[in-house]
């Protein structure tokens, strides 16, 4: 019997929304069907805006959650038509939200994570239980609340006797490192694709460097990478979490500002090699005989960048998610998926390897349709 469930996910790359149509009948999971819709280029805008303070917040926001869930909704009806399957047929959508602020543990010792979503508005767009709201009960547990996917990562990747790194690069990279023995960590690297697509919407019209090409052709400036790389944050110690609320556009300009006239290419490889000098540090820093690298996320499809993991993780066989069996815009909407199910099976999550969470918590609200 089908145990169907849709997972959508809207990342820090904001460049749209990714979801997966899955089937768990199995012992492992069966993609039916994957969507995805560009961001519009207004909520986008304003999802951007909602990352600092400004005027008329809570308004502003809670307009943004709706336009979203109208893409997200119609993201869900592409998936049952490409596969015909009706709506009731769909146990639950897991929807990931719009991450617009995350600060865990700081002002109050608790801190929050904001992702903008309005399940409710979902559930009736769709006529499906929606499950939302995955990261709040962590962080109230002491933990970081990010990065999530790592349980579904250990459920898809690990290879007995083997150790296995799953880097995700959206806007930000998280890394799950699966070791031989069973053990588990995971956490953010870093900045992953959203200072590089920043930099180079501004400068070439585009959104995103289509294979790395436009950094590929720059030359890595030393002492800008350096300055960015004595970031204290790539120095801390697991668990950790981060979002543009430090890797932000404010951050980078400051420290073009120190260094000073450079060309728009050059700046775009250092991004690219800041990207893949934090992820390799931390490879080489927690798990020095990785054997295998498991790329996914957007940054997957950046040949310049996995080119440079390649070179700076030689003993480390570098490859896509693709590779493994799901390509590498779907694993993190299948993630999401994956966790929905064990909300409605009320199964709990040991978070404490990854998150810093007090112990094992069932995360996730449920809005029946």
């Amino acid at each position: 019997m089908p145990d169907l469930f849709i997972g959508l996910m809207s990342g820090t790359s904001l460049d749209g929304v990714d979801g997966v149509l899955v089937d768990f009948a199995s012992d492992g999971l069966d993609v039916k069907a994957h969507a995805s819709a560009p961001m519009p280029a207004a909520l986008r805008a304003e999802l951007l805006a909602l990352n600092a303070s400004g005027p008329d917040e809570l308004h502003r926001a809670a307009l943004a959650a709706n336009a979203l869930m109208r893409v997200y909704a119609a993201v869900v009806a592409d998936l049952l038509s490409r596969t015909a399957i009706p709506a009731s047929a769909v146990r639950a959508v897991g929807a990931h939200g719009q991450t617009v602020r995350h600060r865990p543990q700081e002002f109050d010792g608790t801190g929050y994570t904001l992702q903008l979503c309005q399940p409710a508005l979902l559930a009736e767009l769709t006529g499906i239980d929606v499950v939302a709201d995955f990261r709040s009960r962590d962080v109230a547990a002491g933990g970081q609340g990010a990065p999530l996917a790592p349980f579904f990562h250990q459920s898809l990747f690990s290879r007995s006797g083997e150790s296995v790194g799953v880097l995700n690069i959206g806007g930000i990279s998280n890394i799950t490192l699966l070791r031989d023995n069973g053990a588990m960590q995971g956490f953010d690297c870093g900045p992953g694709n959203a200072l590089m697509d920043s930099w180079c919407e501004q400068h070439t019209g585009q959104p995103y460097d289509d294979g790395g090409t436009w950094a590929a052709g720059g030359i890595v400036l030393g002492p800008l990478l350096d300055a960015m790389l004595a970031e204290p944050y790539f120095s801390k110690p697991p668990p950790k979490s981060t979002g543009r609320d430090l890797f932000s556009r404010t951050w980078l300009d400051g420290h073009l500002r120190a260094f000073g006239a450079a060309t728009p290419a050059d700046v775009q490889a250092t991004l690219a090699e800041l990207t893949a000098r934090a992820c390799a540090a931390d490879v080489l820093r927690h798990e020095p005989a990785l054997a295998h690298l498991v790329v996914c996320g957007g940054g997957a499809l950046n040949g310049h960048l996995m080119r440079r993991l390649d070179a700076l993780l030689p003993q480390s066989k570098v490859a896509t998610s693709a590779e493994w069996g799901l390509p590498p815009l779907q694993v993190e909407a299948a993630a999401f998926a994956w966790l929905a199910r064990k909300t409605l099976l009320r199964e709990k999550l040991a978070l404490q390897s990854t998150t810093g969470a007090k112990g094992a918590r069932v995360l996730g609200c449920v809005y029946p349709a």
